[in-house]
Protein backbone atom coordinates (compact mmCIF):
# COMPACT_ATOMS: atom_id res chain seq x y z
CA UNK A 1 0.00 0.00 0.00
CA UNK A 2 1.54 3.91 -0.80
CA UNK A 3 0.44 6.54 0.85
CA UNK A 4 1.14 9.94 -0.14
CA UNK A 5 3.33 12.74 1.80
CA UNK A 6 0.05 14.24 3.11
CA UNK A 7 -1.76 10.46 4.06
CA UNK A 8 1.88 9.94 6.21
CA UNK A 9 2.36 13.57 7.63
CA UNK A 10 -1.17 12.54 9.17
CA UNK A 11 -0.33 9.11 10.32
CA UNK A 12 2.85 10.47 12.04
CA UNK A 13 0.93 13.27 13.99
CA UNK A 14 -1.77 10.34 15.07
CA UNK A 15 0.74 8.32 16.41
CA UNK A 16 2.68 10.81 18.05
CA UNK A 17 -0.76 11.98 19.91
CA UNK A 18 -1.62 8.32 20.51
CA UNK A 19 1.96 7.48 22.36
CA UNK A 20 1.97 10.74 24.22
CA UNK A 21 -1.27 9.71 25.38
CA UNK A 22 0.14 6.18 26.56
CA UNK A 23 3.46 7.86 28.01
CA UNK A 24 0.83 10.18 29.96
CA UNK A 25 -1.32 7.21 31.17
CA UNK A 26 1.68 5.39 32.37
CA UNK A 27 3.33 8.42 33.99
CA UNK A 28 -0.07 8.35 36.26
CA UNK A 29 0.09 4.85 36.99
CA UNK A 30 3.55 4.45 37.60
CA UNK A 31 3.91 7.55 39.25
CA UNK A 32 7.46 8.80 37.29
CA UNK A 33 8.45 12.33 37.86
CA UNK A 34 9.48 15.03 39.65
CA UNK A 35 9.56 13.97 43.49
CA UNK A 36 9.94 16.33 46.61
CA UNK A 37 9.35 15.65 50.41
CA UNK A 38 5.71 17.36 50.08
CA UNK A 39 4.85 15.70 46.54
CA UNK A 40 6.31 12.18 46.92
CA UNK A 41 3.76 10.67 44.17
CA UNK A 42 1.16 7.82 45.37
CA UNK A 43 3.29 4.99 43.99
CA UNK A 44 7.34 3.85 44.20
CA UNK A 45 8.60 5.19 41.06
CA UNK A 46 11.09 1.82 40.92
CA UNK A 47 8.74 -0.80 42.33
CA UNK A 48 5.50 0.27 40.83
CA UNK A 49 4.29 -1.09 44.70
CA UNK A 50 1.81 1.55 45.97
CA UNK A 51 2.70 3.93 49.51
CA UNK A 52 0.57 4.06 52.35
CA UNK A 53 0.47 7.54 54.09
CA UNK A 54 -0.85 6.14 56.85
CA UNK A 55 1.11 5.20 60.08
CA UNK A 56 -1.38 2.67 61.14
CA UNK A 57 -0.99 0.65 58.27
CA UNK A 58 1.71 -1.58 58.44
CA UNK A 59 1.23 -3.74 55.16
CA UNK A 60 2.45 -1.11 52.87
CA UNK A 61 5.68 1.08 53.04
CA UNK A 62 4.60 3.82 54.34
CA UNK A 63 5.93 7.44 53.06
CA UNK A 64 5.75 10.56 55.32
CA UNK A 65 4.86 13.80 53.45
CA UNK A 66 7.06 16.62 55.08
CA UNK A 67 6.38 20.22 53.50
CA UNK A 68 9.09 21.47 55.57
CA UNK A 69 11.30 21.04 58.31
CA UNK A 70 9.67 21.95 62.13
CA UNK A 71 12.01 24.99 63.14
CA UNK A 72 12.09 25.79 66.71
CA UNK A 73 11.46 28.48 68.32
CA UNK A 74 13.31 32.25 68.10
CA UNK A 75 15.48 30.89 64.84
CA UNK A 76 16.45 32.65 61.68
CA UNK A 77 17.76 30.96 58.47
CA UNK A 78 20.80 31.22 57.42
CA UNK A 79 21.53 30.27 53.75
CA UNK A 80 24.67 28.61 53.04
CA UNK A 81 27.41 29.06 50.42
CA UNK A 82 31.15 29.83 49.73
CA UNK A 83 32.94 32.38 52.41
CA UNK A 84 36.31 33.72 52.93
CA UNK A 85 36.80 33.31 56.55
CA UNK A 86 39.86 34.47 58.75
CA UNK A 87 40.80 38.09 59.70
CA UNK A 88 40.53 40.46 56.91
CA UNK A 89 42.63 43.17 59.15
CA UNK A 90 45.96 43.73 59.76
CA UNK A 91 46.62 40.91 62.71
CA UNK A 92 48.06 43.67 65.46
CA UNK A 93 47.91 40.80 68.39
CA UNK A 94 50.47 38.54 66.06
CA UNK A 95 48.36 35.92 66.78
CA UNK A 96 48.56 34.61 63.14
CA UNK A 97 45.66 31.90 64.24
CA UNK A 98 43.14 32.88 61.80
CA UNK A 99 44.30 33.38 58.45
CA UNK A 100 42.16 33.78 55.17
CA UNK A 101 40.73 30.57 53.39
CA UNK A 102 37.39 29.84 51.33
CA UNK A 103 35.27 27.92 52.63
CA UNK A 104 31.53 26.27 52.17
CA UNK A 105 28.90 26.15 55.27
CA UNK A 106 25.65 23.90 54.92
CA UNK A 107 22.69 26.32 55.70
CA UNK A 108 21.71 25.99 59.23
CA UNK A 109 19.19 28.11 61.76
CA UNK A 110 20.20 30.24 64.29
CA UNK A 111 19.01 32.00 67.27
CA UNK A 112 18.47 35.94 66.55
CA UNK A 113 19.13 36.63 69.74
CA UNK A 114 21.77 35.86 72.80
CA UNK A 115 20.06 33.86 75.60
CA UNK A 116 18.82 36.10 77.96
CA UNK A 117 18.67 35.82 81.54
CA UNK A 118 14.99 35.25 81.16
CA UNK A 119 15.66 32.37 78.48
CA UNK A 120 18.64 30.52 81.24
CA UNK A 121 16.19 31.24 83.93
CA UNK A 122 13.57 29.14 82.45
CA UNK A 123 16.11 26.28 81.94
CA UNK A 124 17.10 26.34 85.61
CA UNK A 125 13.41 26.19 86.58
CA UNK A 126 12.42 23.27 84.42
CA UNK A 127 15.85 21.44 85.29
CA UNK A 128 14.61 21.41 89.17
CA UNK A 129 12.08 18.96 88.20
CA UNK A 130 14.95 16.47 87.08
CA UNK A 131 17.92 17.12 89.12
CA UNK A 132 19.32 17.34 92.45
CA UNK A 133 20.07 20.41 94.40
CA UNK A 134 23.77 20.20 93.96
CA UNK A 135 23.37 19.51 90.14
CA UNK A 136 21.38 22.95 89.86
CA UNK A 137 24.03 24.47 91.71
CA UNK A 138 26.37 23.35 89.10
CA UNK A 139 24.22 24.91 86.47
CA UNK A 140 23.71 28.26 88.14
CA UNK A 141 25.91 31.23 86.16
CA UNK A 142 28.36 32.20 88.57
CA UNK A 143 26.99 35.74 89.81
CA UNK A 144 30.82 36.13 91.07
CA UNK A 145 31.95 37.24 87.93
CA UNK A 146 31.48 40.76 88.16
CA UNK A 147 32.89 40.69 91.61
CA UNK A 148 36.80 43.06 91.26
CA UNK A 149 39.20 43.66 94.30
CA UNK A 150 39.80 47.29 92.75
CA UNK A 151 35.77 47.64 91.65
CA UNK A 152 32.56 49.18 92.80
CA UNK A 153 30.61 46.46 90.58
CA UNK A 154 29.12 43.90 93.41
CA UNK A 155 25.31 45.17 92.88
CA UNK A 156 25.70 42.90 89.62
CA UNK A 157 26.60 40.10 91.70
CA UNK A 158 22.96 40.60 93.26
CA UNK A 159 20.65 42.33 90.53
CA UNK A 160 22.13 41.22 87.07
CA UNK A 161 20.56 37.62 86.49
CA UNK A 162 17.65 38.02 88.87
CA UNK A 163 16.03 41.28 88.71
CA UNK A 164 12.86 41.63 86.44
CA UNK A 165 14.62 44.84 84.96
CA UNK A 166 17.47 42.51 83.40
CA UNK A 167 14.90 39.74 82.10
CA UNK A 168 16.28 40.32 78.24
CA UNK A 169 19.88 41.21 78.89
CA UNK A 170 22.42 38.29 77.62
CA UNK A 171 23.17 35.63 80.34
CA UNK A 172 26.58 36.03 81.76
CA UNK A 173 28.76 33.85 83.83
CA UNK A 174 27.61 30.96 81.93
CA UNK A 175 30.61 28.44 81.26
CA UNK A 176 30.72 26.41 77.61
CA UNK A 177 29.65 23.52 79.52
CA UNK A 178 26.65 25.13 80.80
CA UNK A 179 26.01 26.22 77.58
CA UNK A 180 26.40 23.05 76.09
CA UNK A 181 23.49 21.78 78.79
CA UNK A 182 21.34 24.30 78.09
CA UNK A 183 21.27 23.57 74.35
CA UNK A 184 20.81 19.82 75.43
CA UNK A 185 17.89 20.53 77.60
CA UNK A 186 16.16 22.84 75.37
CA UNK A 187 16.11 20.52 72.33
CA UNK A 188 13.93 17.76 74.91
CA UNK A 189 12.02 20.84 76.09
CA UNK A 190 10.96 21.95 72.80
CA UNK A 191 10.67 18.72 71.15
CA UNK A 192 8.40 17.84 73.67
CA UNK A 193 5.84 20.34 73.68
CA UNK A 194 5.68 20.43 69.93
CA UNK A 195 4.92 16.30 70.30
CA UNK A 196 2.18 17.69 72.62
CA UNK A 197 1.28 20.98 70.50
CA UNK A 198 0.83 17.78 67.09
CA UNK A 199 -0.72 15.19 68.80
CA UNK A 200 2.42 13.12 68.31
CA UNK A 201 2.27 9.91 69.86
CA UNK A 202 4.76 9.95 72.81
CA UNK A 203 5.60 6.22 72.18
CA UNK A 204 7.62 7.09 69.07
CA UNK A 205 11.25 6.31 69.43
CA UNK A 206 13.42 8.44 68.06
CA UNK A 207 14.45 6.72 64.87
CA UNK A 208 10.25 6.64 64.15
CA UNK A 209 10.12 10.33 64.80
CA UNK A 210 12.81 11.20 62.86
CA UNK A 211 11.26 8.84 59.70
CA UNK A 212 7.71 10.90 59.90
CA UNK A 213 9.86 13.82 59.84
CA UNK A 214 8.94 15.09 63.09
CA UNK A 215 11.61 15.59 65.01
CA UNK A 216 13.14 18.40 65.67
CA UNK A 217 16.94 18.52 64.67
CA UNK A 218 18.75 19.43 68.01
CA UNK A 219 19.75 22.87 69.33
CA UNK A 220 23.67 23.31 70.03
CA UNK A 221 26.29 25.53 69.88
CA UNK A 222 27.40 26.88 66.61
CA UNK A 223 30.51 25.93 64.84
CA UNK A 224 33.19 29.05 64.83
CA UNK A 225 32.81 28.65 60.87
CA UNK A 226 28.99 28.72 60.91
CA UNK A 227 28.89 31.76 63.47
CA UNK A 228 31.55 33.93 61.44
CA UNK A 229 29.68 33.29 58.54
CA UNK A 230 26.91 34.05 60.10
CA UNK A 231 28.26 37.50 61.84
CA UNK A 232 29.79 38.50 58.55
CA UNK A 233 26.16 38.20 56.62
CA UNK A 234 27.66 38.51 53.56
CA UNK A 235 24.49 38.47 51.81
CA UNK A 236 24.25 41.96 51.39
CA UNK A 237 27.07 42.19 49.00
CA UNK A 238 25.66 39.70 46.99
CA UNK A 239 25.85 40.40 42.91
CA UNK A 240 24.07 38.08 40.25
CA UNK A 241 27.27 37.10 38.82
CA UNK A 242 28.43 35.60 42.39
CA UNK A 243 31.18 38.53 43.02
CA UNK A 244 31.38 39.78 46.31
CA UNK A 245 32.60 43.37 45.14
CA UNK A 246 33.25 44.58 48.60
CA UNK A 247 33.93 42.16 52.12
CA UNK A 248 33.09 43.22 55.60
CA UNK A 249 35.77 44.04 58.36
CA UNK A 250 32.38 43.73 61.09
CA UNK A 251 28.81 42.48 60.57
CA UNK A 252 27.70 45.52 58.68
CA UNK A 253 29.27 47.42 55.79
CA UNK A 254 32.12 50.18 55.70
CA UNK A 255 35.22 50.52 58.08
CA UNK A 256 33.56 52.10 61.13
CA UNK A 257 31.30 51.27 64.10
CA UNK A 258 28.67 54.25 63.63
CA UNK A 259 25.49 54.01 61.37
CA UNK A 260 26.47 55.54 58.02
CA UNK A 261 22.90 55.49 56.96
CA UNK A 262 20.10 57.76 57.47
CA UNK A 263 17.07 55.23 56.75
CA UNK A 264 14.49 54.72 59.78
CA UNK A 265 14.77 50.89 59.92
CA UNK A 266 18.57 50.77 60.46
CA UNK A 267 18.64 54.06 63.02
CA UNK A 268 19.66 56.90 62.78
CA UNK A 269 22.60 58.05 61.53
CA UNK A 270 26.04 57.98 63.18
CA UNK A 271 24.10 55.66 66.21
CA UNK A 272 26.73 53.46 66.82
CA UNK A 273 26.20 49.80 65.82
CA UNK A 274 27.22 48.09 68.56
CA UNK A 275 27.91 48.05 72.31
CA UNK A 276 31.30 48.24 73.17
CA UNK A 277 34.24 49.89 74.88
CA UNK A 278 35.48 53.13 73.01
CA UNK A 279 38.58 53.62 74.78
CA UNK A 280 40.49 53.19 78.03
CA UNK A 281 38.17 54.20 80.85
CA UNK A 282 35.48 54.97 78.22
CA UNK A 283 32.58 52.02 78.36
CA UNK A 284 29.59 54.32 77.67
CA UNK A 285 30.72 58.24 76.29
CA UNK A 286 29.61 61.01 78.40
CA UNK A 287 26.47 61.77 79.90
CA UNK A 288 23.56 63.82 78.22
CA UNK A 289 25.38 63.02 74.84
CA UNK A 290 22.64 62.14 72.15
CA UNK A 291 24.93 58.82 71.15
CA UNK A 292 23.04 55.65 71.49
CA UNK A 293 25.64 53.71 73.31
CA UNK A 294 25.47 55.15 76.55
CA UNK A 295 25.45 51.40 78.01
CA UNK A 296 27.89 51.00 80.82
CA UNK A 297 27.27 47.07 80.76
CA UNK A 298 25.72 44.55 78.17
CA UNK A 299 22.24 45.75 76.80
CA UNK A 300 18.78 44.61 75.73
CA UNK A 301 19.57 42.23 73.43
CA UNK A 302 17.02 43.78 70.87
CA UNK A 303 18.56 47.40 71.42
CA UNK A 304 20.73 47.42 68.50
CA UNK A 305 19.90 47.13 64.25
CA UNK A 306 20.31 43.04 63.16
CA UNK A 307 22.62 42.24 60.42
CA UNK A 308 21.47 41.59 56.86
CA UNK A 309 20.88 37.55 58.39
CA UNK A 310 18.24 38.94 61.31
CA UNK A 311 21.01 38.58 64.02
CA UNK A 312 21.29 40.68 66.92
CA UNK A 313 24.58 41.85 68.09
CA UNK A 314 26.85 39.63 66.28
CA UNK A 315 29.70 42.22 67.51
CA UNK A 316 29.54 43.86 70.76
CA UNK A 317 27.53 43.10 73.59
CA UNK A 318 28.74 39.66 75.07
CA UNK A 319 31.02 37.37 73.29
CA UNK A 320 29.85 34.10 72.64
CA UNK A 321 30.87 30.52 72.73
CA UNK A 322 31.18 28.29 70.04
CA UNK A 323 31.53 24.59 69.43
CA UNK A 324 35.49 24.57 68.15
CA UNK A 325 38.01 23.25 70.64
CA UNK A 326 40.90 26.19 69.98
CA UNK A 327 44.15 25.51 68.35
CA UNK A 328 46.00 28.05 66.95
CA UNK A 329 46.14 26.32 63.76
CA UNK A 330 43.08 24.81 63.03
CA UNK A 331 43.20 27.01 59.75
CA UNK A 332 45.72 24.73 57.85
CA UNK A 333 44.08 21.79 58.88
CA UNK A 334 40.36 22.27 58.84
CA UNK A 335 37.67 20.73 56.07
CA UNK A 336 36.89 23.20 53.36
CA UNK A 337 33.29 21.69 53.95
CA UNK A 338 31.61 22.87 57.31
CA UNK A 339 34.73 23.07 59.26
CA UNK A 340 34.59 22.16 63.11
CA UNK A 341 37.76 21.61 65.31
CA UNK A 342 36.19 18.50 67.44
CA UNK A 343 39.44 17.53 69.53
CA UNK A 344 43.13 18.15 68.64
CA UNK A 345 43.67 15.93 66.27
CA UNK A 346 46.39 16.56 63.80
CA UNK A 347 47.60 19.88 66.07
CA UNK A 348 47.94 17.47 69.77
CA UNK A 349 48.20 19.44 73.14
CA UNK A 350 51.73 18.36 73.78
CA UNK A 351 53.27 19.96 70.97
CA UNK A 352 52.83 23.19 72.65
CA UNK A 353 54.85 24.51 75.74
CA UNK A 354 52.15 25.63 77.42
CA UNK A 355 48.98 24.37 79.38
CA UNK A 356 46.77 26.55 77.73
CA UNK A 357 46.73 24.41 74.68
CA UNK A 358 44.26 21.63 75.46
CA UNK A 359 41.17 19.83 74.56
CA UNK A 360 39.23 21.32 77.42
CA UNK A 361 40.08 25.32 75.93
CA UNK A 362 36.89 26.49 73.46
CA UNK A 363 36.64 29.55 71.38
CA UNK A 364 34.55 32.88 71.74
CA UNK A 365 34.19 35.30 69.44
CA UNK A 366 32.38 38.73 68.89
CA UNK A 367 33.56 41.28 71.66
CA UNK A 368 31.73 42.72 74.04
CA UNK A 369 30.57 45.82 76.12
CA UNK A 370 34.17 45.52 77.63
CA UNK A 371 36.31 45.01 74.60
CA UNK A 372 37.83 47.47 71.87
CA UNK A 373 36.43 47.70 68.70
CA UNK A 374 39.13 45.15 67.46
CA UNK A 375 37.62 42.07 68.96
CA UNK A 376 34.35 43.03 67.18
CA UNK A 377 35.58 41.79 63.68
CA UNK A 378 33.82 38.19 63.00
CA UNK A 379 37.54 37.06 61.87
CA UNK A 380 39.53 37.60 65.92
CA UNK A 381 39.05 34.49 68.02
CA UNK A 382 39.81 33.97 71.69
CA UNK A 383 40.02 31.23 74.02
CA UNK A 384 39.22 29.79 77.31
CA UNK A 385 38.77 26.56 79.75
CA UNK A 386 35.20 25.30 79.12
CA UNK A 387 34.28 25.46 82.73
CA UNK A 388 35.39 29.12 83.31
CA UNK A 389 33.11 32.12 82.49
CA UNK A 390 33.63 36.12 82.62
CA UNK A 391 31.09 38.62 82.89
CA UNK A 392 31.43 39.33 78.96
CA UNK A 393 30.72 36.15 77.56
CA UNK A 394 26.93 34.48 76.48
CA UNK A 395 26.10 32.32 73.97
CA UNK A 396 23.49 31.86 71.23
CA UNK A 397 21.93 28.04 69.69
CA UNK A 398 22.01 26.80 66.25
CA UNK A 399 20.34 23.88 64.20
CA UNK A 400 21.51 22.08 61.32
CA UNK A 401 18.76 22.61 58.03
CA UNK A 402 18.04 19.72 56.78
CA UNK A 403 16.12 18.74 53.45
CA UNK A 404 14.54 20.54 50.94
CA UNK A 405 13.47 23.65 52.95
CA UNK A 406 9.89 24.01 51.60
CA UNK A 407 10.77 23.33 48.04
Amino acid sequence: MVFGKGKLGLIAATLLIVGGAILSSCNKQTGYGRRTAAKPGKVSPTTGAAFSFNDKDTTSFMVTRVAKQIIGPNLKYIQGGRAVLGSQEQDVMAFRDNVERTVTIASFYMDETEITNNDYREFIFNMRKKVSADSILNLEPSEKVWAGSLSYNDVYDTYYYRFPGFNFYPVVGVTWSQATAYAKWRTEYVSELMREKNKIDSALNKNQLIERGVSLPEYRLPSEAEWEYAAKAMIGTQYMDENQEQGRIYPWDGRGVRNPYNIKRKGRQGDFLANFKRGRGDYAGIAGSVSNDGDIIPANVYDYPPNDFGLYNMAGNVNEWVNDVYRPLSYTDFDDLNPLRKDGVFDEADTYATTMISDEYRVYKGGSWRDVTYWLAPGTRRFMHQDSAGNHIGFRCAMIAIGQQGK
